[in-house]
C-alpha cells in the first residue's frame, strides 16, 4: 500500500472514552470501485453511512506491534452515497490495554495516543482517482464508547453526545512497521441462546448460555432512555450455586449499556469475554424483568475451517472431544492464547507448542500460524532465545525448556499436517537461532542445565507448594533440547540445507543425556525419553512408565508430559493401559471434568474438586487449552490417521485403527489438504468391522497386517481378542 494519508489523534484529552474519527465528503461521479485501507494503535471499528465495514472483530489484530502492524482492505463500494460519512472507533486493544503491563514493551506502547490511519481509495468509472486519507480534515470526539478495555470489558451510553468535535492531529505514527493483513481475520463465528435465566442462593439473577464461549452478549431490550443494562461474567458456579469471579482476578469483565428510549440491541464493539454465565446487576424494569430472549451469546474466533471430527459410542468422550474443539475456538482468537477470561489471555509459548498438532487437525490452522510465528522470528533476540510469550506483552524475555521450543515444535507441526515447506523457509533461521541460543547458554555441553524453568508445570507430583511436577528441570531441558536439534535437522533436509553440524550435535546431546540420566524418575521423566526416543532401550522405559501408572493408579503428568503420555504407552505394546487412563472417570483424568459439567478443557486436572471446592483463585482457568491435546491420539492412535514423514501434507498416510473393546464403536474424519480421510471401527457379530476412506495411497494397516491400497473406500474385518 503506498499511503497518501497521515496519522492522526484526538485533539482532545480522551479520558477512559474511545475516540471517533469522523470525515465527512460528497461524490458525485460514478463510481467503479471503492477500497477502504485501516489499521489503528490500538482495535478499530469502522462505518460508513451507518454501516459496519466488514466483519473483521478486533481488527487490526495483535501481533509484534514494535516490529509488524498489521492493516486491512475493505471492498466499500456498495456502501457509498451521494453524501458520506465515515466514522471510526478506537479502543484500547492489545495495543494500549491493561494487558501486558509488567513488560517494557507493553508500558511503552501504552505511551503512544489512540492513533488511526486511513485511506479510502475511490476509482470512478472514467478511471480517476481520488484518495480520501486521514489528515486534519477529520474530526475528533469523544464516542458513545466510554470505556473498552480486554481485561475491565466495556461500557456503552447510548445517550451519549459529544459536546464539541474538533479537528485531528498529525502525528508520527509507525510506518516501517506496516504490513498487509497475514492471519485469517477474526469474526463472530456462531450465536447461542440463553439457556435459562436463574436465581442463585444469594438472591443474584444469572443467565446460563449452557456452554463456555469467547465472544460477548448481545442484548435487546424495550427501554426509558438512561436506564441501564449492566452484566457481570462467569465460567462457573462455586458448590453452593452462587456466581463465582474470582478466578478472573483483576479483571472486571464488566458489560453497561446505558440505554436509549424505545426497542434496541447492543453487543460490544472493541473487547471480548470468556464466559458460560453472566449475572445480571442492572435491568431496565429491575433484574427480575429480564428473559431468556433479551440474551444471545455471540461466538468470537479465528476464522478457521473446521477439518477434524470424532465420534465414539461412549458419550463422556464425545464430550470431552467436544470439549477440545470448544478450548481452541476460545483460545484461538488471533493467538493462541493460555484462557480467554482471566487478567492474561496471552500468547504462552508452552501451551501453543503442546496442542499444535491437534489445533491443525481440528481446524485448518495454517494461516493463524503462519501470522503467530511470523511474530515469533521477529522478537526473537539477537542471541536466539525467544522468551515464553509471544506476542511479548507480559514478562521480559526469558527461557524455558518447552515453552522456547515452540520455535522448533510448531513450524514441524504445521508442515507435517499441510505438507508446505514455506513455514520452514519461513520459520528455519529461527529454529536454528534457537538451537544454537541453548548450545551457548547451557553450563554443561550438550545438555540445558543451568537455567530456570517452568518444568513440568501442574504436574500431579509436584511437592508441596509448587506448581512444578517432581521431574527434574534438567532433565526436561535437555530432552527438548535433543528434540528441537532434531527438528532442525529435519527441517533442514526439507530444505536442502546442510545441517551436518546439527547432525553431530543432536547424537553428541543423546550420547550425554544418556550417560547423564541413566535413570527416570517420573511418568513424565519416562515419557519424554520414550516419546524423544532418547532412551538406549524405549521398549524398557515404556514398560517402566507402564508400572509407574499401574503403581499410581492414574496419570501424574503436568504440561509436559500429558500430551506425548498415551503415545509413549501405545507406541511400545500399552495401548490397552493407554485407553484405560483416557476412560477414567475419576480424578484425576480427562474425563473427570466432563463427569463435573465441563464444557471446555481445564487448566487443572480438578479446577473443581471432588468435594466442589476450587483448586485455587488465583490461578484456575476453566478454558486451557493445553490437556486437551490428548484429541492428537485420538486422531492418529485410536483412528490411526497418520502422514507418512516421507510424504507430509497427508500426500500418502497409514492408516493403522487401534480398537478397544470398552468402545463399541468410533468415526473419525479428518480433510486433508488431498481430500478426506475417514477411519471407523464397530463390533460386529463379534468382529470388529473397519471401515476406510482415503483419497491418496495408503497403507492400511489391519490387526499387525499392511495392505497397500489406492484412493478409495476399504472395509476390514478382524477377530476381537
Amino acid at each position: 500500500m503506498d499511503w497518501t494519508a497521515k496519522w492522526i489523534k484526538p485533539a482532545m484529552e480522551m479520558e477512559e472514552a474511545c475516540p471517533v474519527f469522523t470525515k465527512e465528503w460528497s461524490t458525485d461521479k460514478p463510481i467503479k470501485e471503492a477500497k477502504l485501507f485501516v489499521t489503528a494503535l490500538g482495535v478499530y471499528e469502522a462505518e460508513l453511512n451507518g454501516k459496519r465495514v466488514g466483519d473483521f472483530i478486533m481488527a487490526p489484530g495483535w501481533t509484534e506491534y514494535f516490529e509488524r502492524l498489521q492493516y486491512q482492505e475493505y471492498d466499500v463500494t456498495e456502501l457509498l452515497q451521494e453524501q458520506n460519512v465515515l466514522t471510526v472507533t478506537v479502543g484500547r486493544g492489545w495495543y494500549r490495554g491493561r494487558i501486558g503491563t509488567i513488560s517494557r514493551k507493553q508500558k511503552k506502547l501504552r505511551e503512544n495516543p489512540p492513533g488511526l490511519l486511513a485511506e479510502l481509495v475511490l476509482v470512478y468509472q472514467d478511471e480517476s482517482e481520488e484518495r480520501i486519507g486521514t489528515d486534519t480534515s477529520w474530526q475528533s470526539a469523544q464516542s458513545r464508547v466510554r470505556l473498552s478495555e480486554i481485561y475491565d470489558g466495556e461500557t456503552y451510553d447510548a445517550c451519549y453526545e459529544p459536546e464539541e468535535a474538533l479537528p485531528a492531529v498529525i502525528f508520527d505514527g509507525p510506518w516501517n512497521t506496516l504490513i498487509a493483513q497475514q492471519g485469517p481475520k477474526v469474526i463472530e463465528q456462531e450465536r447461542i441462546a440463553a439457556a435459562r435465566i436463574f436465581t442463585t442462593p444469594k438472591g443474584e439473577t444469572v443467565v446460563d448460555f449452557g456452554q463456555e464461549i469467547t465472544g460477548y452478549v448481545e442484548i435487546t431490550v424495550r427501554a426509558n432512555a438512561g436506564e441501564i443494562v449492566e452484566l457481570s461474567h462467569a465460567e462457573v458456579m462455586d458448590k453452593e450455586g452462587n456466581f463465582y469471579t474470582e478466578n478472573y482476578r483483576s479483571a472486571k469483565a464488566k458489560y453497561i449499556y446505558i440505554c436509549r428510549d424505545g426497542v434496541q440491541s447492543y453487543k460490544p464493539k472493541l473487547t471480548f469475554y470468556g464466559f458460560r454465565y453472566i449475572r445480571i446487576d442492572q435491568f431496565p424494569g429491575g433484574v427480575t424483568a429480564a428473559k431468556p430472549l433479551n440474551f444471545t451469546a455471540i461466538v468470537v474466533h479465528s476464522d478457521m475451517k473446521r477439518t477434524g471430527y470424532f465420534r465414539s459410542s461412549n458419550p463422556l468422550l464425545n464430550r470431552l472431544f467436544d470439549n477440545v474443539i470448544w478450548g481452541q475456538k476460545g483460545n484461538f482468537l488471533d493467538v493462541p492464547t493460555d484462557c480467554p477470561q482471566r487478567d492474561e489471555r496471552l500468547g504462552w509459548l508452552g501451551d501453543a507448542q503442546v496442542f499444535a498438532k491437534t489445533a491443525c487437525l481440528n481446524y485448518d490452522a495454517e494461516q493463524f500460524f503462519t501470522k503467530w510465528l511470523a511474530d515469533m522470528a521477529v522478537d526473537q533476540s539477537e542471541d536466539g532465545n525467544v522468551g515464553i510469550i509471544i506476542p511479548a506483552a507480559w514478562y521480559d524475555p526469558k527461557p524455558s525448556a518447552a515453552w522456547g521450543d515452540a520455535a522448533t515444535i510448531c513450524p514441524w507441526e504445521v508442515y507435517m499436517t499441510y505438507g508446505n515447506p514455506a513455514i520452514l523457509q519461513a520459520q528455519f533461521v529461527c529454529m536454528r537461532k534457537w538451537v544454537d541460543f541453548i548450545t551457548g547458554y547451557t553450563t554443561t555441553p550438550y545438555l540445558w542445565t543451568g537455567g530456570e524453568h517452568y518444568g513440568d508445570w501442574l504436574g500431579l507430583d509436584a511437592p508441596s507448594g509448587s506448581y512444578k511436577g517432581s521431574s527434574r528441570d534438567d532433565f526436561i531441558a535437555s530432552a527438548f533440547y535433543a528434540y528441537s536439534t532434531s527438528l532442525v535437522i529435519k527441517a533442514g533436509h526439507v530444505l536442502g540445507k546442510d545441517v551436518s553440524e546439527y547432525e553431530a550435535l543432536y547424537e553428541a546431546i543423546k550420547k550425554a543425556f544418556q550417560e547423564a540420566y541413566p535413570v527416570y524418575e517420573t511418568q513424565t521423566e519416562c515419557v519424554l525419553a520414550v516419546h524423544f526416543r532418547l532412551a538406549p532401550d524405549c521398549q524398557a522405559a515404556a514398560k517402566q512408565l507402564a508400572e509407574m501408572v499401574k503403581r499410581d493408579g492414574h496419570l501424574m503428568t503436568g504440561f509436559v508430559g500429558t500430551p506425548y503420555l498415551l503415545h509413549a504407552l501405545s507406541d511400545f505394546g500399552y495401548t490397552e493401559l493407554a485407553y484405560e487412563l483416557l476412560l477414567r472417570e475419576e480424578y484425576p483424568s480427562w474425563l473427570y471434568s466432563v463427569t463435573k459439567g465441563a464444557t471446555t478443557i481445564w487448566e487443572h486436572w480438578d479446577g473443581i474438586m471432588e468435594n466442589g471446592d476450587f483448586w485455587s483463585s488465583n490461578m484456575n482457568s476453566f478454558n486451557h487449552y493445553a490437556y486437551g491435546a490428548v484429541a492428537d491420539w485420538l486422531y492418529t492412535v485410536a483412528a490411526g490417521i497418520k502422514p507418512v514423514e516421507e510424504a507430509p501434507g497427508y500426500a500418502k498416510v497409514r492408516i493403522a485403527p487401534t480398537p478397544d473393546k470398552r468402545l463399541g464403536w468410533l468415526k473419525v474424519s479428518f480433510e486433508s489438504r488431498h481430500g478426506v480421510i475417514r477411519s471407523s471401527w464397530t463390533k460386529a457379530d463379534g468382529l470388529w468391522k473397519y471401515e476406510i476412506e482415503t483419497p491418496v495411497e495408503a497403507v492400511i494397516v489391519i490387526a499387525g497386517k499392511e495392505h497397500r491400497v489406492n484412493a478409495g473406500r476399504y472395509t476390514f474385518y478382524s477377530e476381537i481378542k
